[in-house]
């Protein structure tokens, strides 16, 4: 008997729904860890695929299976997700580190963005020193070549130079004397 094309794609759509790992022969990762048969309505397997048997392994090392099921059934079923992977990522965390675990992960980076933003700050100040001796004077010299002044400085012109004294406290100095 031959079947509309409709029912033929709706089979194939059941066909692969039945296939997926919670409708499959094969067991999720975590009752085939606990050496379990995995029941449709498992709560492990739409986070534990089969194909990924370490990471249920590391949660259960870490955690207990017993703990993460009371943990996912409290959970709303939309945050499950995102809760298996914390779990998941704090227990790799832990079997890497023992003691600090994702704490020191975390320090870690902390102490590279401070480093980072220490190397920034120096290169900024070095890019406005560099931008403050460059310009030029109304006499075409460049700020910081020969001269009586050691600025270079002539009248008529401001330059932002942020780490000058300056007594009108607007982050310009005047380029002559007589403020």
């Amino acid at each position: 008997m031959l079947l509309p094309k409709k029912e033929v794609a709706g089979c194939a759509l059941a066909m692969k729904i039945m296939a997926s790992s919670s409708y499959s022969n094969s067991p999720c990762a975590a009752c085939k860890f606990l050496r379990r048969k995995c029941m449709p309505d498992c709560i492990f397997a739409p986070y534990f695929p089969p194909e990924e048997p370490q990471k249920f392994a590391n949660v259960h090392k870490i955690f207990g299976a017993s703990n993460v099921s009371k943990l996912l059934n409290e959970v709303q079923p939309h945050q499950r997700e995102d809760a298996v992977n914390s779990l998941a990522y704090e227990a790799e965390a832990r079997i890497k580190d023992p003691v600090y675990g994702c704490v020191g992960a975390i320090s870690v980076l902390q102490r590279q963005v401070i480093r980072l933003q220490k190397e920034l700050d120096a290169t900024n100040a070095d890019l406005i020193r560099y931008t403050c001796n460059e310009m030029p004077t109304q006499d075409g010299r460049r700020m910081g070549e020969g001269g009586g002044s050691s600025l270079g400085q002539s009248p008529g012109y401001y330059y932002p130079c942020p780490w000058n004294n300056d007594p009108l406290g607007d982050g310009y100095h005047r380029g002559d004397n007589n403020m």
